[in-house]
């Protein structure tokens, strides 16, 4: 296929393979589209099938963690760690919609962080609900705290994010140093959002709860809290050993599995079903389709686009690039574009296209899939998501996020350095 022909072809499949992503038509899962779409740009010689499978080698073990790390999230939701982090937030909030607010930020960092964003989205928000139900207290500051979090929190650890995975293996770096570069732009950013939602949704915050939360505490699921502290470090033992993390992961999910089976708490079925195969076909399929993208013309024109080094302005500009590409093609194809381009620059660059692509999100609905899938879940409550209230809070945390974490891995790089 003649170049003009495969570009044009290629980005008609992204855009397809994104539209229906977002609108999921029949309530389809995502694969549905984005596996022909790819099996399409290769039949027709838009990507050769040599690239192809080279793109699938590359993304192979980012999808095993992935999986292992969906799994492990889901058990422990099976182990009771959500409900009683929802009782944890009831009692230590004594009805005050403000400090409930603090403690679902500190949930959710935590969890997104150490569990990813998609424990966050699909675990911790309908506990946020019945929390707020439960005090009598607004939901929607708590419940938008979700979204927000879990893609702003997922800065910290390479397993926080399928993005940060992404950019994990292109930054050459150790688990520690990622983590301890990308602290500071973590806490930054957390803060500033914190002092948004404050201000954004102080007339919800101060209508008050009807009563604090009464009734019994759960019992504090400690296997599952010291099975993950031992992934946790695991991850740092098989990045010093220069072992694949996944393999730390999957150890996690296969302790809790075996526990949970030989307990008849779960079914082999049940694993399956949460390792959501048809979402790491999507993710594989739309690898593929990107490639085919940036190999005929994207990487040329953005090329143009993207500062070079690691200075102050180049990491602004690199992070500015990240955040209007994510909220234009999602910010998964935005990562999988702009790190070939940025990994040349060094660590520091690639953090940068991270900082973006994981905070800029939180402007539009499509900025993320992780969105998308919360906006399911507020629909599944019975609540509804203002696109101008959505919106108007993103303009004014994004940007002021954005620049807090910019400033901050600026600090963390000149002190910790990126090698």
């Amino acid at each position: 296929m003649n170049t003009p022909l495969a570009e044009t072809l290629s980005v008609a499949m992204l855009v397809l393979v994104l539209v229906c992503a977002v609108v999921r038509p029949f309530n389809w899962p995502e694969a549905v589209v984005a596996v022909p779409a790819a099996a399409l740009v290769m039949a027709t010689g838009a990507i050769s099938v040599g690239d192809a499978l080279d793109e699938a080698e590359r993304l192979g073990p980012v999808i095993g963690f992935l999986a292992a790390v969906l799994v492990l999230a889901q058990l422990c939701d099976d182990e009771g760690l959500f409900q009683w982090c929802g009782a944890w937030m009831a009692r230590t909030s004594a009805g005050r919609p403000r400090r409930l607010l603090a403690q679902v930020f500190l949930a959710a960092s935590a969890i997104t962080a150490v569990l990813s964003l998609d424990a966050t989205v699909v675990l911790l928000t309908p506990v946020v609900f019945a929390t707020a139900a439960r005090l009598g207290a607004r939901p929607k500051p708590h419940v938008y705290a979700c979204t927000h979090l879990s893609n702003t929190a997922s800065l910290l650890l390479p397993v926080s994010n399928l993005t940060n995975l992404l950019a994990f293996a292109a930054s050459g770096l150790s688990f520690t140093r990622f983590a301890a570069l990308m602290a500071l732009p973590w806490l930054a950013a957390i803060a500033v959002e914190y002092v948004v939602f404050r201000r954004f949704f102080a007339t919800d915050l101060d209508a008050g709860a009807q009563a604090p939360a009464t009734g019994d505490t759960p019992e504090l699921p400690l296997f599952a809290l010291l099975t993950v502290a031992g992934t946790l470090a695991g991850f740092v033992l098989t990045s010093a050993l220069g072992v694949d993390p996944a393999w730390a992961a999957l150890a996690g999910a296969a302790v809790l599995a075996v526990r949970a089976l030989l307990r008849r708490r779960t079914t082999p079925k049940a694993l399956l079903s949460s390792a959501s195969v048809p979402f790491l076909a999507f993710v594989l399929a739309l690898g593929i389709v990107v490639r085919a993208v940036v190999d005929n013309g994207l990487d040329t024109a953005l090329g143009w686009l993207i500062p070079d080094g690691t200075g102050l302005a180049a990491l602004f500009g690199i992070a500015a690039l990240a955040a209007v590409l994510a909220n234009v093609i999602n910010n998964l194809p935005a990562v999988l574009v702009l790190l070939p381009l940025a990994a040349g620059s060094g660590p520091g660059a690639v953090l940068a296209v991270l900082l973006g692509v994981n905070i800029g999100p939180n402007l539009t609905y499509a900025g993320s899939l992780a969105t998308l899938l919360w906006r399911r879940i507020v629909h599944a409550h019975d609540a509804e998501v203002e696109l101008r209230e959505f919106t108007r809070l993103g303009l004014l945390a994004v940007p002021t996020s954005l620049c807090a974490a910019v400033l901050a891995l600026w600090a963390s790089l000149a002190v910790i350095g990126g090698g």
